[in-house]
């Protein structure tokens, strides 16, 4: 019987403190970080080829497996491609941290209460393909930057510095004094992206969909942007609406 015939099964539990990526990009991406905690790795012959010398990393535990095998390991809609990686979650960033190595022209993204793990990645996929130096999200109310999460940001979660916050309205208010300027993303926001002033350093800042931005996170913004769209629709999915918005404000040769 085919997978997709089958009853809906849960995945074998992981070890205590382990997570398991999937799918190549997120993979590699993890295996190609220092920062990443890896412990073993399994894999087909073909995908352990295709990962080539980030296969080799020092204290990694190679394991072959058939396919049929990493089935029982991920849920039973996961697209593996072959590869599964045991890890654990990455270290937290602090915001001080970053700030101190940013250039003199940065782009941060700060997303308030996306719960939705697809969404989240899919918003760190944009985020490391347009530039972002970092993104910053509140500690509560946020997405597990899970498989589900690393599978859909397609190595992201890798890539760009995650910083977790306790206060996100606070913490703009902070930014504002290394010189930030935050525009909040609003629908119903008179003012439109492209018409919004430009600035060296900005934040993006998005809400949730249906609820948007929190009063105060939204408070804390130096202005409030809307994405012009068609009467025929109401809104953009946060993921898209935040892709083209970061491609609006991506600093200058990072899409080189």
């Amino acid at each position: 019987m085919s997978r997709r015939n089958s009853s809906p099964r849960p995945p074998a539990a992981a070890p205590p403190q382990d997570l398991r990526l999937y799918g190549h990009h997120a993979v590699a991406a993890a295996l190609a970080n220092p920062d990443r905690p890896c412990r073993r790795l399994l894999a087909t012959s073909n995908a352990l080829e295709r990962l080539g010398s980030l296969a080799r990393r020092d204290g990694l535990e190679v394991q072959a497996a058939q396919p049929r095998e990493l089935d029982r390991l991920v849920a039973q809609d996961a697209v593996h491609q072959g590869v599964v990686l045991e890890t654990e979650a990455l270290p937290p960033r602090r915001l001080e941290q970053v700030l101190e190595s940013l250039p003199a022209q940065a782009l941060l993204l700060a997303v308030d209460q996306v719960e939705d793990p697809r969404n989240l990645g899919a918003l760190l996929r944009s985020a490391a393909a347009f530039g972002v130096a970092a993104v910053l999200l509140p500690e509560r109310r946020s997405a597990v930057m899970g498989a589900v999460c690393a599978k859909a940001a397609s190595g992201a979660l890798d890539i760009v510095p995650i910083v977790e916050l306790t206060n996100l309205a606070r913490t703009l208010e902070g930014l504002k004094k290394e010189g930030f300027w935050s525009l909040g993303l609003d629908a119903a926001a008179a003012t439109t992206l492209d018409a919004a002033p430009r600035h060296d350093r900005a934040v993006l800042v998005l809400g949730a969909e249906g609820k948007g931005l929190r009063r105060l996170v939204a408070e804390s913004c130096d202005l409030s942007v809307s994405l012009p769209i068609s009467p025929r629709m109401e809104s953009l999915n946060v993921a898209v609406a935040a892709g083209i918005a970061l491609y609006v404000l991506a600093p200058a040769g990072s899409r080189a």
